[in-house]
């Protein structure tokens, strides 16, 4: 398969998959591992850990623009970590008391995907660090800000 994690060009918001089976066969095993079933890439794994890309970052599920590459910051963690989303409205925060640990699960606004876990030990003024998994993300190099 190509760099893309989707097997196709995201679709409009209006033509997102309405049944796993339709995700399924719409992203790779690891995307959809990750973004159906909450799975985790592996530390170090991805290769989105580590900053220097530039462009914003979009769900790999459904194309929403979630993170700009500038707020992207090496935390040491393995996993992509940025300071904030680009729009607080795309994505959905939500309690996870998987692994017998209290976190803030992160996810797509649009199609629901798992990205990852926001955590208050992060650089910025608001203190953030959003964990984000690399297999959740593409990188869209041509969405960066070009106005004068």
């Amino acid at each position: 398969m190509s760099e893309s994690q989707n097997k196709n060009v995201p679709p409009p918001a209006t033509d997102l998959p309405s049944s796993e089976a339709e995700w399924r066969s719409r992203l790779s095993p690891d995307a959809y591992r990750v973004l159906r079933e909450r799975a985790t890439d592996a530390p170090f794994s991805g290769r989105y850990t580590h900053p220097g890309a530039a462009g914003r970052f979009r769900c790999a599920g459904c194309g929403a623009e979630l993170f700009d590459a500038e707020t992207q910051y090496d935390s040491g963690s393995g996993w992509p970590s940025f300071t904030e989303p680009v729009d607080p409205e795309q994505v959905e925060l939500r309690e996870d008391r998987d692994h017998h640990m209290v976190r803030v699960e992160v996810a797509c606004a649009r199609c629901g995907g798992h990205l990852g876990h926001v955590f208050p030990d992060g650089p910025g003024p608001a203190g953030e660090r959003w964990c984000i998994n690399s297999t959740s993300l593409e990188l869209d190099p041509r969405s960066t800000d070009t106005t004068d």
